[in-house]
């Protein structure tokens, strides 16, 4: 066992894909029992994800979610990844989370975001619009003096203030500067977009301010991750997802997840093809041994205390099987 791989804390993000045949409230529920089941062996965390108006993904509650994870589970932590900050009212937000705590103290994580929705008609509906997002560090600052009952209103946010809820934000542009300088821990992405990703966190660790959240800068680096017998096993559970996201690129929209033996058997353009190689291309996957060496390397080349697995796939069996492998490799799990 590699003494870096041991001492990185692994979790889990699950995003509720659908998938051919299974509807949205079937996803839901593989959502709270692959978090019963990655409790099992061993992960330190399990979060959800906040997507609106997208065909291919339930989760479009996330602290609703969250809840049901946290209360079909004991000792795992559970929370977002993220909400996204720009969608929502900051003393809602911290109210949701404060009910959270208090239902389940001690073990709930909020992930937080800068997005806006997916599509002009999302952004519509929500109320938003993409300019927002520009105010996202002025919204954390908001969003945090909740907790510290410091905002200037007057209003009290219950049951959230004097609650201690760690915040973390999610690297989306200018995510890893505001992490940086609110004194926060940083979550980061794309495991496959290395070299980007090392500038991001870079550009982190260079900025990083001390605060009453967090004394010195930590960083959760995320992506998929397969794991199988096989080398080609393993690349089978990503095919489902490089699909999608290769239709989402062409037509505008995220489908189901598909087998991977039926998205073997379609005729692609050229232009899906080419989107689709694309999502394969870099992505962290084979047999125990080789994500054994891959992963060390990019702990050491990023020096992040955690690795956040995003993997989504058709064959739930299957993406079982890779975290209990990927579990194997670390041991037991870090305090």
């Amino acid at each position: 066992m590699s003494s870096v791989i041991a001492a990185t804390r692994f979790s889990v993000l699950d995003r509720s894909r659908t998938r051919e045949g299974h509807d949205g409230p079937a996803a839901l529920r593989d959502t709270v029992r692959l978090a019963q089941e990655v409790e099992a062996l061993g992960y330190h965390r399990f979060w959800v994800s906040e997507h609106h108006g997208v065909p291919g993904v339930a989760g479009s509650a996330p602290t609703v979610l969250a809840a049901a994870v946290a209360a079909a589970t004991r000792t795992i932590r559970v929370g977002t990844g993220g909400v996204m900050l720009p969608n929502h009212q900051s003393l809602v937000v911290a109210e949701q989370f404060g009910v959270l705590e208090s239902l389940f103290p001690g073990r709930i994580d909020m992930g937080l975001g800068r997005s806006v929705g997916f599509t002009d008609g999302v952004r519509k509906a929500l109320g938003r619009d993409k300019d927002d997002a520009r105010d996202f560090a002025a919204q954390l600052t908001e969003l945090l003096g909740w907790f510290r009952g410091t905002s200037e209103t007057g209003v009290r946010a219950r049951p959230a203030e004097g609650l201690t809820v760690p915040p973390y934000v999610l690297a989306v542009g200018e995510g890893a500067t505001i992490a940086a300088r609110a004194g926060l821990p940083l979550v980061i992405g794309d495991i496959k977009g290395r070299e980007k990703m090392l500038r991001g966190i870079d550009t982190y660790r260079d900025a990083f301010r001390p605060s009453p959240w967090l004394a010195e800068p930590y960083v959760m680096i995320a992506g998929a991750v397969a794991v199988a017998e096989t080398e080609e096993e393993a690349r089978r559970l990503l095919i489902p997802e490089a699909w999608s996201m290769a239709y989402s690129r062409t037509h505008g929209t995220f489908p189901p997840l598909p087998p991977a033996e039926r998205v073997e058997t379609l005729t692609m353009t050229e232009k899906e093809r080419t989107f689709y190689e694309s999502a394969l291309s870099g992505q962290l996957h084979g047999t125990q041994e080789q994500v054994a060496d891959e992963l060390e390397r990019v702990i050491k080349e990023s020096g992040a205390q955690e690795v956040l697995v995003t993997t989504s796939t058709y064959d739930r069996g299957g993406l079982l099987d890779s975290f209990r492998r990927l579990a194997l490799l670390r041991g037991p799990a870090p305090s």
